[in-house]
């Protein structure tokens, strides 16, 4: 938070509204995770325990175009975006019996970002 402005106040420190969040997302890996039975996800993992992980600004990954897997999918985002089905993030999700995590790259991420939200 070096480049923020931090407001101090009858000795106690404020900083910018989403401010903490930019902050905590630095140290956090965004991922594609898989489980058995809620389907997939992308986000930035806030924690881990066995097969539970906590995701944060996280979608739902409800159709996707372009990619033939989910490995494809997190190495080079979708190429059809227009046609996938990714609805609105949220801010936290707990999900549980993970069965499998993928590292996203940047350009993966970026696509995912990028998908206009789905909605009905």
């Amino acid at each position: 938070m070096s480049n923020e402005k931090i407001i101090k106040i009858d000795g106690v420190e404020y900083v910018p509204k989403g401010s903490v969040k930019a902050e905590k997302k630095k140290n956090m890996e965004y991922k594609i995770v898989r489980t058995y039975s809620a389907g997939v996800f992308a986000g930035y993992v806030e924690s881990r325990k066995d097969r539970e992980i906590v995701l944060r600004d996280a979608r739902r990954l409800w159709y996707w175009d372009g990619a033939a897997s989910l490995s494809q999918l997190a190495e080079e985002g979708v190429s059809k975006p227009e046609q996938c089905k990714f609805p609105c993030e949220v801010d936290r999700v707990e999900l549980l019996e993970v069965i499998e995590i993928l590292n996203c790259t940047k350009k993966a991420k970026d696509s995912i970002s990028n998908v206009k939200v789905w909605q009905k």
